[in-house]
């Protein structure tokens, strides 16, 4: 099992400087290598206390260099927000400088306020992330990117050119039924992050897979990712009570974020499932949803958390699990120390499951360029 961490980058209520939230993240992400962690893996918010990384690449070129071995992946580069020829450039400068370690996620939001922030139409969210998904996805396999139907590029060259194929090792998050059959076709893994029921989240992956047979007969999709919220002690009381607290805590500043409760969320073009949430808290309360979210999430003793995972390896087949210790604004000595628990107890054991591991990067032909004239 491929075992990641990802740090989060929150500041609830601006309790501390942001300057201590980067100074104390930054140290527990240098740990994660040594911990025996694979992966290292970063997530794209802007304007409010809820994430405050803006740029996932730029984060993950700084411990492209404050590591050696461990994977550097996107949960997630949200599209619509972007420039996709400036994304893909991104892209292709990371994966050189850090010799082909990355793995690349792709997403296409949900706040408002970074919608409107980016003085974009949220009604465009979901036609720009397919547009976009496709130009890079083609552009990184072929050296340059040309055409898309609202914003045709003009053919330019990706510089420096690609050097490793992104196939399978790209990933899309996932959390609509509409979504399924998109990333289907896009040819991309799915980044899931816990949040409705795994009965509900089976019968997603049921589309996805019909699709993928529909349109690629005869392969196979990768496996997906998992993400989660994690709070590990060998104290049960004491980890249910710190899980439901964090966790919970963590929910409030989601629910926050996306603004769950107004009446505008799920109601943009493409987020009409969304509106299914917003029902669920009006009807359960805040508090409630909170509840029912930290349910979901891998918590607990290191044996706890092992029978979760495998609750959750049994229900989704997933290959790599990417893990929060940090958020919520809890303690930093508290994060550290569930994380440095889970790294003695869960982490030597999920590294004996037998999971397909993650796809070697492909050196890819390149065209030589032209020689400079005289």
């Amino acid at each position: 099992m491929h075992v990641g961490y990802a740090p989060v980058f929150q500041n609830p209520g601006n309790a501390r400087s942001d300057a201590e939230v980067y100074r104390e993240e930054l140290r527990i992400a240098e740990m994660a290598e040594p911990l025996g962690f694979d992966s290292i893996w970063s997530i794209e918010h802007h304007f409010t206390d809820y994430t405050m990384c803006p740029d996932a690449v730029q984060f993950l070129s700084y411990m492209a260099g404050r590591t050696k071995t461990a994977k550097l992946g996107t949960m997630v580069i949200v599209l619509p927000w972007h420039d996709p020829v400036r994304v893909a450039e991104q892209i292709s400068l990371l994966d050189h400088v850090s010799g082909g370690r990355m793995i690349l996620g792709f997403g296409r939001g949900l706040a408002r306020v970074e919608y409107d922030g980016f003085r974009i139409d949220q009604n465009e969210g979901r036609e720009r992330f397919v547009e976009y998904a496709e130009l890079i996805i083609n552009g990184l396999e072929k050296g340059y990117m040309e055409g898309g139907p609202t914003i045709q590029q003009p053919r330019r060259d990706i510089r420096p050119y690609p050097a490793y194929s992104f196939k399978g090792r790209t990933y899309a998050a996932a959390v609509s039924p509409e979504s399924m059959p998109i990333m289907a076709r896009l040819g991309i893994g799915l980044l899931v992050i816990p949040q409705k029921p795994w009965d509900v989240v089976r019968g997603d992956f049921e589309v996805y897979h019909k699709v993928w047979q529909e349109e690629k007969p005869g392969t196979k999709p990768p496996q997906p990712f998992c993400g989660g919220f994690f709070y590990v002690d060998e104290d049960a009381k004491r980890a249910e009570e710190h899980a439901t607290k964090w966790i919970g805590a963590y929910y409030h500043t989601a629910m926050n974020h996306y603004q769950m409760t107004a009446k505008h969320f799920g109601q943009n073009k493409g987020y009409e499932f969304y509106s299914n949430v917003g029902k669920y808290i009006e009807q359960h309360g805040m508090d409630g949803a909170a509840r029912d979210f930290v349910k979901l999430m891998p918590w607990g003793t290191p044996d706890q958390v092992l029978r979760k995972l495998e609750f959750i390896r049994d229900t989704i087949d997933m290959k790599a699990i990417m893990c929060n210790f940090s958020y919520a604004g809890m303690p930093y000595d508290e994060a550290e120390g569930s994380m440095k628990c889970f790294a003695k107890h869960v982490l030597p054991e999920l590294k004996k499951w037998d999971t397909q591991p993650l796809q070697d990067p492909e050196p890819l032909n390149m065209p030589a360029p032209a020689a400079a004239a005289a």
